[in-house]
């Protein structure tokens, strides 16, 4: 059987549902890996999803998080939340908080993560060090499915860029978050627990970006990065059939500033 999964971070389900619905009749996806929210878990739009024949599993607060695992091949074993993650104490905030940013369920032969790695800000700010922290527990969260038998992945927006071939201009990052060698070194320790970079290919140009700021020209110039990722194990990435990078999706008015992640398997 094909088995087409997709990771992508939409940037608001409300602002985007018409595309985001399109998209699904379109590329027709069995399993969707979304991030960026922006909505409760009660006010995903269930139902107009529903429609097209997909159930959801969502975790969101309604601020600038949120995750979901939408799928036409079953939805089983949710698990909302990495076990042990850290919280984050913001400026000025009393307690920590546990942010909605991670997201498992079974979906027919296959078990995802969706995640949505913490930005970093700024090197040496609180959120990087947090950053870092939520890496670690990710590790520790995938580490029995990513040793299993059952094809695994966990697929997301990661806000790292795992090399330098994977930012249109490094010279402009120097310092900066998403290519520091701590944060790839986060990556690699996580690849070390039996997963592999599934690298899409690319619809245009030479180099498989996911993302583009929507200022200065980023997309048209194809000024990206590739930071939304996709990591399976053993029996996931060896099923693998394609992948690509669905630039026609972040094309358009209203677009989300990343483009989706598709990979296809045969199972």
């Amino acid at each position: 059987m094909t088995v087409r999964i997709a990771t992508w971070n939409i940037n608001s389900i409300t602002a985007r549902l018409p595309k985001f619905l399109e998209w699904l009749e379109s590329a027709k996806p069995d399993v969707v890996c979304l991030q960026e929210l922006k909505c409760s878990t009660d006010a995903f739009p269930y139902d107009p999803v529903k429609a097209l024949g997909y159930e959801t599993a969502a975790h969101g607060t309604g601020r600038w998080n949120g995750v979901a695992v939408v799928s036409r091949i079953g939805l089983d074993d949710v698990v909302r939340g990495l076990p042990g993650q850290p919280g984050y104490l913001g400026e000025g905030a009393m307690l920590e908080v546990v942010e909605p940013r991670a997201v498992a369920a079974t979906c027919g032969p296959v078990r995802v993560w969706s995640v949505y790695v913490p930005n970093g800000r700024e090197v040496g700010h609180p959120h990087f060090t947090y950053k870092l922290e939520w890496l670690a527990a990710l590790r520790t969260a995938v580490r029995d499915d990513a040793a299993g038998a059952r094809p695994f992945a966990v697929l997301g927006d990661f806000n790292v860029a795992p090399t330098d071939d994977d930012v249109w201009d490094p010279s402009l990052f120097e310092g900066a978050t998403h290519v520091t060698p701590a944060e790839r070194e986060a990556l690699a320790a996580l690849r070390a627990e039996g997963l592999v970079d599934v690298v899409p290919r690319p619809l245009k140009y030479d180099h498989p970006y996911t993302y583009w700021d929507y200022r200065q020209l980023a997309f048209p110039k194809n000024n990206g990065m590739r930071i939304d990722l996709a990591y399976g194990n053993e029996p996931f990435a060896g099923a693998v059939s394609d992948s690509y990078v669905d630039r026609e999706a972040r094309k358009g008015k209203g677009a989300s500033d990343h483009a989706p992640v598709v990979v296809d398997l045969e199972l």
